[in-house]
């Protein structure tokens, strides 16, 4: 029985481990849809989702895509980028939406708004719908 005391601390501890990424201040329930990039509109169809610690999920104008996030709030960075293959007329503007969003190093939440931004003055705001 002593043996297994480290190990349920360990998973324990590792259970209580709190959530620190952007899920933790968004609203996990929301969809949130991009409305500009680069302080300009934009007029394709892209949303973000944070639907649990760690995760995001979306709709590129093209195709869905899924990654992790872990860096803690107020710092973003997805890995681990993967998205369906279907090609469609606004694959220019997907190009350009995965390009700034895999760039993307810092993250605000203001009530139904998300700001994503990096430290050249690249930014993309998305709303909640």
């Amino acid at each position: 029985m002593f043996k297994l005391a480290p190990l349920a601390i360990f998973a324990s501890l590792t259970a209580c481990a709190a959530d620190e990424s952007i899920s933790k201040y968004a609203d996990t329930d929301a969809i949130y849809h991009l409305i500009e990039l680069d302080g300009a509109a934009f007029d394709g169809r892209a949303t973000i989702a944070f639907p649990e610690a760690g995760r995001v999920t979306g709709q590129a104008p093209c195709n869905t895509y899924s990654g992790a996030q872990t860096s803690p709030y107020p710092w973003f960075n997805v890995g681990g980028v993967a998205a369906t293959r279907m090609a469609c007329p606004a694959l220019d503007a997907e190009q350009v939406f995965f390009e700034a969003l895999t760039t993307m190093q810092l993250a605000e939440v203001a009530g139904g708004t998300v700001i994503l931004s990096d430290t050249t003055g690249r930014s993309m705001v998305f709303e909640a719908r």
